[in-house]
């Protein structure tokens, strides 16, 4: 069993830190972004830290799905590989 990298891909949409919304407009050779209901100006790095909070729960998610699936396809690894065997048993 190999791991399904798709599984675990999440779109993330970042708001406003001022006014919530989603609409964003990004200038060409700029790290500004500017939101279209607010005006609110600031850097890429400055959005994404204002939207901390969603992003790491986006990432716990992902970080327990992944432990739980290495987990079970470690179990199944192990299963396989005593297989047969009569001294050792994995449940």
């Amino acid at each position: 069993m190999k791991l399904n990298a798709d599984k675990y891909e999440r779109n993330v949409i970042l708001l406003c830190p001022v006014c919530g919304n989603t609409d964003m407009e990004h200038f060409e050779d700029s790290e500004i972004v500017r939101c279209i209901g607010c005006g609110k100006e600031m850097n890429e790095d400055e959005l994404i830290q204002e939207n901390g909070v969603s992003l790491d729960s986006h990432l716990d998610e992902i970080k327990e799905e992944l432990t739980k699936d290495i987990g079970k396809q470690f179990g199944e690894m192990l299963k396989d590989a005593f297989k047969g065997s009569k001294n050792i048993r994995i449940k």
